[in-house]
């Protein structure tokens, strides 16, 4: 952006007072910390991506949100129907793209349900689980700023 002062990729982005945040830190060499509300993450590369392989990396992390989402929706809804979620378990694998830009090309989720869900509880159990918040997201994905402060 010759003879710009401004560094930011700016979208329409709607005004919403419900704004979480949090603060991403380099640790040392590809690792870093994620603080939120508190709680710390750590992110790193494979050893032979340069990283130290401490942690999962960011790629794995993202898949892990849409899968710990569907865990969670799947399991409030047992709660809700008074069904254990003793066994619920998500298995998740994603697809990494052979071109560029570098990116997540396919996600398969599969909801294991618990031994005891009724054969007519399952089509409901998926249905909600389909529809989890990151889910949606990656359904509407969100508008994205990203800024160099200055």
């Amino acid at each position: 952006m010759t003879g710009s002062t401004s560094q930011t990729l700016r979208t329409n982005q709607p005004q919403n007072s419900d704004v979480h945040g949090f603060e991403v830190t380099h640790v040392e060499g590809d690792a870093y910390a994620v603080d939120v509300r508190g709680h710390q993450l750590l992110v790193d590369q494979p050893a032979d991506a340069g990283g130290t392989d401490t942690a999962p990396t960011p790629t794995e992390l993202f898949a892990a949100s849409l899968a710990t989402c569907i865990a969670f929706y799947a399991g409030r809804y047992l709660h809700r129907h008074g069904l254990p979620r003793t066994g619920l378990r998500v298995r998740t694998e994603f697809t990494m793209a052979t071109d560029r830009p570098a990116r997540v090309t396919s996600l398969r989720v599969v909801v294991v349900p618990p031994p005891e869900l009724p054969e007519q509880r399952r089509a409901a159990l998926l249905a909600v689980a389909s529809h989890c918040t990151v889910h949606n997201t990656l359904q509407q994905p969100p508008e994205i700023d990203i800024e160099l402060e200055p």
